[in-house]
């Protein structure tokens, strides 16, 4: 008689019940058992080796059923992967083009390396971006429409801005539609504007974009002058826009923001102003918004943009001392940058004082020792 069978029935029945348990209890947190009984599991790191398969597939040139051509250039790759990958071609395998059916798609207008890096991303989900490959890799990124890609394209660029490349950047950019690298470029030539001013690229920007450039109430600058000066350079160099962009250009300078002597002695001067009756137009009404400064009667005069200083000329708002809900008074000094919108902290005064009278002189902050409050007077 064999062992199990001296087991009471109702000891089977139990002992079976118990590994049921088990065998659920085990089973669970990698599936949902199902009011039937049945049980749904989910191998939830399998996608890993799957992926491991399919890029040593095309490391190895295993099971490929389709070929890029780029150039000399011969890419074997599997449909599914780039189907899955990059919309280009999933467009172009589930069409009716003659493509779809072929063993071999030759790709033109592209660069070999650039395709190369983009079919080992579809593989690998990696990509190593370099000063030499992100240009041509954006290219083709915009083209096939990877926007994972374009868009890790974009931010590298904007990582390696310098006022030497950023205005060839936002001309690259412009020629494929990337508005947001546009913005990027714009907003760093905007706050290093000085910097650009000096460099071989700012010659040769469109006079659209120089003009976009110019109309920015965000320009780093200490005065007018600085854009003023920028305007005659550029347009002094490209003689041929003058007809056609002369007075645009000018409509961007804030003529009526210029110290009075430089009107006089700089603007009224220069040739290519004085033979255009827009620009006099120009110099007239900054001169309007001086008479009107001085308390002078300037019939139908009128604020505009130009009269607005840009946000970097208005400096920094100081909040020096003052004291708090237990009536002590602070050493603090809190700062609002107008270009940055932000607050910050400045150095804390040697001694905690309110009601203190602050004045700036030659970029040096002064306190009124009359109006000081002490701690404890």
């Amino acid at each position: 008689m064999a062992p199990g069978d001296m087991v009471p029935e109702h000891a089977k029945q139990h002992k079976l019940k118990q590994e049921k348990e088990k065998l659920q209890s085990t089973t669970r947190p990698d599936g949902d058992s199902e009011p039937d009984g049945s049980f749904v599991f989910e191998a939830h790191e399998a996608w890993k080796d799957f992926h491991n398969s399919l890029r040593q597939f095309y490391e190895l040139g295993e099971l490929c059923d389709v070929t890029l051509k780029v150039g000399s250039r011969l890419i074997p790759c599997h449909k599914l992967v780039l189907a899955c990958v990059i919309p280009y071609f999933r467009a172009m395998f589930l069409s009716e083009m003659s493509e779809a059916k072929q063993d071999l798609i030759e790709i033109k207008d592209f660069d070999g390396d650039a395709i190369h890096d983009l079919v080992r991303f579809a593989y690998s989900s990696r990509l190593t971006l370099t000063v030499d490959n992100v240009q041509p890799l954006l290219y083709a990124a915009c083209i096939l429409q990877v926007e994972l890609v374009a868009r890790a394209c974009c931010e590298y660029m904007k990582a390696h801005f310098h006022p030497s490349n950023c205005l060839a950047v936002r001309t690259f950019a412009e020629s494929h539609n990337r508005v947001d690298l546009m913005d990027m470029a714009d907003r760093y030539a905007c706050e290093h504007f000085r910097e650009v001013v000096n460099c071989e690229d700012f010659m040769c920007v469109s006079p659209q974009h120089l003009r976009t450039l110019l109309s920015s109430s965000e320009l780093n600058i200490h005065s007018e002058t600085q854009v003023y000066n920028a305007a005659v350079k550029w347009l002094k160099a490209n003689p041929q826009h003058h007809e056609a962009w002369l007075d645009q250009i000018m409509t961007q300078v804030r003529l009526p923001l210029l110290p009075v002597d430089f009107l006089t002695g700089t603007v009224a001067k220069e040739e290519m102003i004085k033979r255009n009756l827009s620009c006099r137009d120009l110099l007239d009404e900054a001169r309007n918004y001086h008479l009107h400064l001085s308390n002078k009667m300037v019939p139908d005069f009128e604020y505009s943009v130009r009269t607005t200083p840009r946000k970097h000329t208005a400096g920094v708002l100081f909040c020096v001392g003052g004291r708090g809900g237990s009536g002590d008074p602070f050493r603090s000094i809190e700062c609002y940058s107008i270009s940055k919108n932000s607050w910050f902290f400045g150095p804390e005064m040697n001694s905690r004082r309110r009601h203190v009278g602050v004045i700036s002189v030659g970029g040096e902050r002064w306190r009124d020792e009359k109006g000081e409050r002490r701690d404890g007077e």
